[in-house]
């Protein structure tokens, strides 16, 4: 699957299918949530998150790709990322965009 943060395939036409998504909440453990907490103390990246992030980012995209394949797309364009704060801990990650048919 094709996944492109632009609205077109360079050098092809697209078909689009529709808006496709896929979303996902997370949360990192207590023990990792409160060793985040202290390290708000002292300054710096906070490791647990990130990852926590960056595994909800991988989750939401596959879940997005699953979707767009359902519907037969080859393409997935104009891809965005949002999340927000579901609670002390937890985020919500969600990808979209639009699926195409290539020609």
């Amino acid at each position: 699957m094709l996944l492109l943060n632009i609205d077109y395939v360079p050098g092809r036409e697209v078909e689009a299918l529709g808006i496709v998504k896929g979303t996902v909440v997370q949360s990192k453990n207590f023990g990792k949530d409160f060793m985040a907490g202290m390290k708000t103390l002292v300054g710096g990246e906070i490791a647990g998150y990130t990852e926590m992030l960056t595994e909800a980012r991988q989750i939401a995209t596959k879940r997005m790709v699953d979707e767009a394949a359902a519907l037969g797309a080859d393409a997935v364009i104009n891809i965005r990322y949002g999340s927000s704060s579901v609670m002390q801990g937890a985020a919500e990650v969600v990808a979209y965009g639009t699926a195409v048919k290539l020609r």
